[in-house]
Order: structure tokens, then sequence, then C-alpha cells
């Protein structure tokens, strides 16, 4: 069953100015909906937000960028030195490729190409749209008049996405919210959500805990730790059924799609054999012919890098099987 996961305005729009994250953990998200493992609820009022927002915040973080200047200034006894004309010469082709970068991301502002307009336009194609209704305006206008969360007085917004969470239809109760928003955080606990908004969660007749997360990262540690890139979402993804596997039939099987793929990360690797460890499905059956070929292959060339605790138990395994073979 897909996670359910919110994903506040603010956040999409911090890939366009001054943050930490990375688009990476953008594209992980867009693989992982791809791979049905994550719902991305969407109300409209979000893709309104966004659009009404993106050109002011790009605006911002280019004036922050254009600021960043080399605004040397070189005392008269310094010029006799040759070093003065190395840093001469560094200063102006900053200012060169500086202005450079400006004119392309100017550029691609225009035409919409920025790598976060490609990545955001997906996932908004991808995610689940909760349209905005008038009994949504009307509740949120309602609740803004009584000075109920969340939301700031005068603005409908975060009103509305609410209520579109409270009204939708989901497969599992589960909600797991990413937002900068402090309207959504308890006043006594910062990481916990809001007491009032989750009491309103559990009168709809959800069950589950909500979470709520500062960043896009955070969901992803929390709910998805083995996902690292993008472009290995698939591998990670069956390793970490590997580790989950109840049976040998299973293990097989996913030994099997495991085995299509001809390259594994370090980490990966010895997640391979921490569950050949830990997972009496895996290790039981290490000396069947598919499952010690692809833990075989798996290793070789990254023995020394790997984790020599597992690695030695698991070869010890496949020895010991080795020598009491009749044959």
């Amino acid at each position: 069953m897909a996670t359910n996961l919110f994903i506040d305005t603010n956040i999409f729009l911090s890939f366009y100015h001054l943050t930490g994250e990375d688009l990476e953990e953008l594209k992980k998200l867009s693989a992982l909906i791809e791979k049905d493992k994550v719902q991305l609820l969407l109300p409209t009022q979000v893709i309104i937000e966004f659009e009404r927002n993106r050109d002011g915040k790009i605006a911002d973080a280019i004036r922050h960028l254009r600021d960043q200047k080399l605004n040397f200034r070189f005392p008269q006894l310094s010029k006799e030195y040759a070093e003065y004309e190395t840093l001469r010469g560094l200063q102006k082709n900053y200012e060169k490729t500086h202005s450079r970068l400006l004119e392309k991301i100017r550029k691609d502002v225009e035409a919409r190409k920025l790598a976060a307009d490609q990545l955001v336009k997906k996932l908004f194609q991808l995610g689940k749209e909760l349209e905005t209704t008038q009994d949504h305006i009307a509740a949120a206008r309602l609740r803004m008049d009584l000075g109920n969360p969340p939301g700031k007085k005068g603005s409908l917004g975060d009103a509305i996405n609410w209520e579109a969470l409270l009204a939708a239809d989901l497969d599992s109760d589960d909600l797991h919210f990413v937002t900068e928003d402090r309207d959504y955080f308890s006043p006594l606990n910062p990481d916990e959500f809001d007491s009032y908004l989750a009491s309103e969660w559990e009168e709809r007749g959800f069950t589950a805990e909500l979470i709520v997360y500062r960043k896009l990262s955070g969901f992803f540690k929390q709910e998805f730790p083995e996902i690292k890139l993008a472009s290995e979402v698939d591998k990670d993804l069956l390793i970490a059924q590997l580790g989950a596997s109840r049976s040998f039939a299973k293990t097989h099987s996913v030994v099997s799609e495991l085995s299509q793929f001809s390259e594994f990360s370090v980490y990966q690797v010895d997640a391979i054999l921490s569950t050949a460890t830990s997972n009496n499905q895996v290790g039981w059956i290490l000396d069947d012919e598919d499952v010690k070929a692809f833990v075989t292959s798996v290793v070789e060339g990254k023995e020394e890098k790997l984790n020599q605790e597992a690695l030695q138990y698991v070869f010890e395994q496949i020895e010991d099987e080795d020598e009491s073979d009749p044959l």
C-alpha cells in the first residue's frame, strides 16, 4: 500500500531558493510515486500557490546570486607583486563567469527549463489532485473567522489545503506531512503535529498518526532510508524486499530480479550481506546455486570495502556447505 504524502507549497518553492536540500530528493520522490510506493496528495490550492509565488521566489534567489561579487580593493603596495596580477585575473574570470551564469538562468527561467521546473511539473502530473470545492472554501473561511489553525489571519490557503486533506478518500489513514510552516507544529513539541489539528484528523475517522517533517529528506530518512539515489530506486526497493523476505520462495524470487542488475554500490552490498546474517530465509539458503552465485558476484572486487564481520560470516556459511557436499 502506498504511503500518503502531502508536501506544502513552501517546500516545492524552497528548491528554487536557498536550501540545503538537493534536487535528488525530488527525483527520488518521482521514482517512488511511479513505483506506487508513495501517493502524493496534491490539493489544487498547492498548485495555485506554487504558480503564484514561483517568479517571486526565483527573483529573490537571483538577487542573492547577483550580490555574490568579489569586490576586492587592492592597496597600491600590493600591485608590485606577481600574486596581484593572479588575483586580478581570477577576479575578472569570476565576474565574467558570474555574468554568464546569471544570463543562462534568466533564459531558463523564462522558458521554464530550470531543473526544478521539470521535476515539479512531473510531480504535479503524478500526484493525486484534490480539487478545491466551495465546501472547502466555506469551511476554510469559517476556520479563519474562528481563529482556528492552520493559516494566518486574512489568508485562506493553508486552511483550504487542510480541508481538502480532511475530505480526501485515502487508501490508508497514514499521512506524512512535509512543511516549513510552524502552524502545523505543536507549540509544546516542535517535532510533533499540532494537537488541535491531530484531534480533527482523528474525529474524521482517520486512526493513524500524522507525521510531520520540515524537510523532504527527513521523510526519506524515516520511511525509505535505503533509497540514496533516484537511479537506484529499483535495486534499493528489491534489497529492502530481500531483507523482509519471509519464505525461501520469496528469497529466490527477489534474488532472480536483483540478478538482472550488473552493478551494486558498497552500501547496497553491505545491506545484502547484513540481510544474509539477520534473516534466516536468506542465510539458510546461501548454498543454493542462484543465491550463492548472486552473493559471490556482488561481493567480487569490493571485499576490502565491505563490512568484514558480515562478509566473513556469509562466506563461512558458503564454504561450510561446500565442504559438506559429497560431490
